[in-house]
């Protein structure tokens, strides 16, 4: 990103590989080190989770910070995506299961991601014979019982209604992000995707779902359940994280 660079770098005695993230203390003349520090929390938080990138070490210069994080050999799944467009449906719902069981550890935390999509989501391996591994913690947020969170946050296809309307956030706004992902993985295409920005806010928040037959050729009709049951307007009534792997498209 602008403000973050991604490096492989070896353990000089271990001569283990990691992926090495630097951040730069300033952006645009504001002290960022506490949004820096908030992320390494998470990922201390989340350390027994199989499911979340590993915290190694953190260093700090003058500068920057760099988090020493576990070195996932396969990348992106979004590059996965880039090559294949729609994948096959027994391998999304895998990787799907994957996601939610690191999304169930961070709820069970009262944390919410906020920005999950292709980009933040790493492969241990080369696709589909590998894990999946939930990544980039910077805007994630505490959801606290009785403390609203307002803020315009997130990646413009992923974010929910709730975030355009300047409505509390909650761990649900997850929920609409996963219902996304599995749109695109399946179809490859956004399900709310608009010629401009402007576009895409307003079929979001029209809640404007449709599945076309060119799209959706082949998927099962659970699958679109599934979908169907994450991607609702009012945040109360999506599915759980939990509720989400008990779904019979996952379950």
């Amino acid at each position: 990103g602008k403000f973050a660079a991604v490096r492989k770098c070896t353990h000089k005695e271990t001569g283990v590989e990691y992926a090495a993230k630097f951040i730069r203390k300033r952006r645009r003349a504001t002290d960022q080190r506490k949004g820096i520090l908030h992320e390494v929390a998470v990922l201390k938080i989340a350390a027994d989770s199989a499911r979340i990138v590993r915290l190694h070490e953190v260093y700090e210069t003058s500068t920057e910070m760099a988090l020493i994080l576990e070195l996932a050999a396969g990348g992106e799944l979004q590059r996965v995506l880039d090559a294949e467009e729609g994948l096959e449906e027994q391998h999304v719902a895998r990787v799907m299961r994957q996601i939610l069981e690191g999304l169930c550890y961070l709820h069970d935390n009262n944390i919410a991601h906020l920005d999950l999509k292709p980009q933040n989501l790493l492969l241990t391996g080369a696709y589909p014979d590998c894990d999946i591994k939930l990544c980039d913690f910077g805007i994630s947020r505490v959801i606290k019982s009785g403390v609203e969170v307002r803020e315009i946050l997130g990646t413009p296809d992923y974010v929910a209604p709730e975030v355009l309307g300047y409505e509390p956030i909650s761990l649900a706004t997850d929920i609409w992000s996963v219902g996304v992902l599995t749109y695109v993985l399946l179809s490859g295409y956004s399900p709310f995707a608009g010629n401009t920005k402007q576009e895409t806010f307003c079929n979001i928040s029209q809640c404007c779902l449709s599945f076309p037959d060119e799209l959706f050729d082949g998927v099962s009709s659970v699958a679109k359940d599934f979908i169907q049951a994450t991607l609702v307007k009012d945040p109360s009534k999506r599915l759980t994280s939990h509720q989400c792997l008990e779904h019979p498209w996952l379950s």
